[in-house]
């Protein structure tokens, strides 16, 4: 069945557009994470317009981690003051990166820069994923060895940042810190977000967790809160600095992978968590390398090296 997308300009069939948001749903199920920089280069894969694919994948963010960050309000898992600092950085860095995004389309490079971006990025998530879970597996089955009994490492970078300027206290986190390095990381964020079409949670929550030292659930909460207003600002601005919102493609994204979320959490429970990051790891570093050929080889079709119709002006 085919559908016309407005703002991609292009006829593509529901059940491939479907069946990738339930692909990233699953994934999303199975390993708990955002999914939001896997299904940006899957759209592109199909044929979606880069600059489309990134504003609406940022579209059904907002509606996707609304429930997620709502949840953790009512838990009490979300550091309100915290979280407008990241905020104010992820409003600053989207905005840059909106007007970052008009310029690289206008020269005819943004497809371009997003690759590899993304191969950088994901190479280094999905290299960084392996390795640790490597060494889990083989220490699990070191002889004695108890998972149970082995301690989160302090973060390292703590003390460094809470000596800056503009320290602050952050009762829910139980941390006085400065708002430097919140405020940074968010706006990376923001920039990421506009480029990529990504929450950056795989980014921000290490980042809170293992350099300023957050709780883990405190961080989760906090993050899911930034995201949502962090993608709504993105959003908004792509449809009015470059038109590039497709409201039916991120809704019919958003209905797969929330039907395909509920049977990834299932299939989660079959398996360990070494086995689940590895797995993870393994189709990061896939998309990596598809991506990473991309960019190297010559085009099957010379002609595909023009700027696309859909959504490209």
């Amino acid at each position: 069945m085919e559908i016309y997308l407005p703002i991609a300009g292009m006829s593509i069939n529901f059940f491939l557009v479907i069946g990738i948001g339930g692909l990233v749903g699953f994934l999303s199920g199975l390993f708990g994470v955002g999914g939001g920089f896997l299904l940006t280069p899957l759209m592109m894969m199909i044929g979606i317009p880069p600059a489309v694919a990134a504003a609406s994948d940022s579209c059904q963010i907002v509606a996707a981690a609304s429930s997620g960050a709502f949840a953790h309000w009512r838990l009490g898992n979300v550091d309100f003051k915290l979280g407008l600092v990241i905020l104010l950085g992820g409003i600053t860095g989207g905005t840059i990166g909106v007007q970052l995004v008009k310029v690289l389309r206008a020269i005819g490079n943004f497809e371009f820069v997003m690759k590899v971006v993304y191969v950088l990025m994901l190479g280094l998530v999905g290299g960084a994923m392996f390795v640790e879970s490597l060494r889990t597996i083989r220490r699990s089955r070191g002889a004695g060895f108890d998972s149970a009994a082995v301690a989160p490492s302090e973060p390292k970078l703590a003390q460094l940042f809470a000596r800056l300027p503009l320290r602050m206290h952050f009762a829910r986190s139980g941390l006085e810190t400065s708002a430097i390095f919140p405020f940074s990381i968010g706006t990376i964020v923001g920039i990421m977000a506009a480029l990529l079409g990504v929450g950056g949670g795989f980014i921000m929550v290490p980042a809170m967790i293992y350099i300023i030292g957050m709780p883990t659930i405190v961080a989760i909460g906090t993050d899911l809160f930034q995201i949502v207003i962090t993608s709504a600002n993105v959003t908004l601005q792509q449809a009015i600095v470059n038109r590039t919102v497709d409201l039916l493609l991120a809704l019919i994204l958003l209905a797969g992978s929330t039907i395909g979320a509920q049977f990834g959490a299932l299939a989660g429970k079959r398996l360990k968590g070494e086995q689940i990051r590895i797995l993870l790891a393994i189709i990061v570093l896939s998309l990596t390398v598809k991506l990473f050929l991309d960019l190297v080889l010559t085009p099957a079709d010379l002609v595909s090296l023009a700027p696309a119709k859909g959504g490209g002006h």
